[in-house]
């Protein structure tokens, strides 16, 4: 039914992990986020306003490498590709962390670019509170991203919450994940699961459970 999902969410929303499980068990082509590729972000956090734009730009080419290299090299084999991003996340990430003439450069950049890539058939987006959020990430221990704040997080799921009603050209499940446990909970991950059995129309679902 779908050829290209997208999992999307705020930083320690869980989109990875629920990526690599629906990935395997749907013998999907896995598409992850090279974050660690990204020399930048370690300094982005102690110093944003001098490093958000290399941070920013770094973020852009790669994902456009990335997404390019997908499309030219498909895996006969597997019908669908899972991914743990959507490209559209450099606009938002960028708009929250750029300068205004920063910002107005790399939208530029990213107009160029992003015509060339294809749009996920669904995106659903992890929902959760900042509370939740900063408990994953203390979680799974990256040290640069320690001094993340609860402001931080809210101001970055808010632009995500702007951004998808805007551009509501694509299905959109925006899915109430603070009280679900994917991982340790095999119910709640079936739920998730499940969601993928249905066609959903262009524009935001919000599903709660």
């Amino acid at each position: 039914m779908y050829k290209y999902i997208v999992i999307e969410g705020c930083i320690g929303a869980g989109k990875t992990t629920l990526s690599e499980m629906l990935a395997e068990d749907l013998n999907a082509e896995l598409v992850l986020e090279r974050f660690a590729d990204n020399s930048f972000l370690p300094k982005f956090y102690k110093d944003p306003l001098h490093y958000a734009f290399p941070v920013e730009m770094t973020f852009l080419t790669d994902r456009y490498q990335q997404l390019k290299q997908l499309l030219s090299q498909r895996d006969m084999f597997k019908d669908l590709v899972i991914s743990d991003y959507f490209i559209d996340k450099c606009i938002i990430f960028s708009k929250n962390n750029l300068q205004p003439d920063e910002y107005n450069l790399y939208t530029k950049v990213y107009d160029i670019i992003s015509t060339y890539l294809p749009k996920p058939d669904l995106l659903i987006y992890l929902y959760n509170n900042a509370d939740r959020l900063l408990r994953n990430i203390a979680k799974r221990g990256r040290s640069y991203e320690q001094e993340i704040t609860a402001d931080y997080l809210n101001n970055i799921q808010d632009s995500y919450m702007t951004y998808l009603k805007q551009h509501p050209n694509l299905p959109i499940l925006i899915v109430e994940a603070r009280d679900l446990d994917f991982v340790q909970n095999p119910a709640d991950y079936q739920k998730i699961k499940d969601l993928l059995n249905q066609q959903y129309p262009v524009g935001i679902t919000r599903v709660t459970f």
